[in-house]
């Protein structure tokens, strides 16, 4: 009787643990805050490997989240690895990659200044914020893809229910992210990000140091493509994704409703 009692209660316990396992992606978290909090978070680095090619965070996929989010009332915190100042992709500051979002920030000395003087993520308490918002560009991909601290956040913000939007390559960072489960946070899930095709167009597919579209897909996740370069987001649950820079607005806009709910 006692083996008996022991296996059920082994067996209970084992039950226990898939059930708490599986449920931690429905845990919320209230912050608080009456004013929501968007961490903002951008790539320390300005080159794309050894290619000698100049990188950064694409500029109107920070510029546009930081005005639609600001002006619906929302605080947003520029972050990056290294803190100070972040790059920017300077292929993104010419025609025809300019926005008005972005004329508007050069024009700005507040927003010019957060951008010269991020926070460093490490010192950050990410628990007092509402939502991650990635912009995207090619830095990303050396730096925030396996820097294990963006990777905890990431899994810490989705299991405890608080948005993560990213943009453009920006969804690259996903690759690695487990949950508590140990499973691939992107497997079966449906999202989207900069396509192959548009990679080769711009020719910097040879210099890439892995593929966004290919690598996720690995990973099981349901990715959702439209032509190069046109404004695509795809929500699923809380993991909202834009796929190219045109995104990068309606994606915001997007996060911005989900925080007012």
């Amino acid at each position: 009787m006692k083996f008996i009692k022991s296996i059920a209660i082994a067996i209970l316990s084992l039950g226990l643990t898939f059930q708490a396992a599986n449920a931690s992606t429905e845990l919320k978290v209230d912050t608080g805050n009456k004013q929501k909090r968007v961490l903002l978070v951008m790539s320390s680095l300005d080159d794309m490997g050894i290619s000698g090619k100049q990188t950064g965070t694409w500029f109107t996929e920070l510029a546009a989240p930081y005005y639609i989010l600001t002006e619906a009332g929302h605080e947003v915190v520029f972050a990056s690895p290294e803190g100070g100042e972040a790059p920017i992709d300077l292929l993104s500051m010419k025609a025809p990659f300019t926005t008005e979002y972005t004329e508007r920030f050069l024009k700005d000395d507040v927003a010019m200044f957060a951008a010269s003087h991020t926070r460093k993520l490490r010192n950050i308490d990410y628990n007092t914020f509402d939502a991650v918002f990635f912009p995207g560009g090619y830095g990303l991909l050396w730096d925030l893809a396996s820097d294990q601290h963006v990777i905890k956040m990431i899994k810490d913000f989705y299991e405890t229910g608080r948005p993560v939007a990213m943009v453009c390559h920006a969804p690259a960072i996903l690759r690695d992210v487990k949950l508590s489960n140990g499973k691939y946070l992107v497997d079966g899930v449906k999202l989207t990000g900069f396509k192959d095709a548009e990679d080769a167009e711009i020719e910097l597919d040879k210099h890439l140091l892995f593929s966004l579209e290919q690598d996720l897909q690995l990973r099981g996740a349901k990715y959702l493509s439209k032509a190069n370069w046109e404004p695509n987001v795809v929500v699923d649950g809380t993991l909202m994704t834009g796929q190219s820079p045109a995104s990068a607005a309606p994606l915001a806009e997007v996060l911005s409703k989900a925080l007012v709910k």
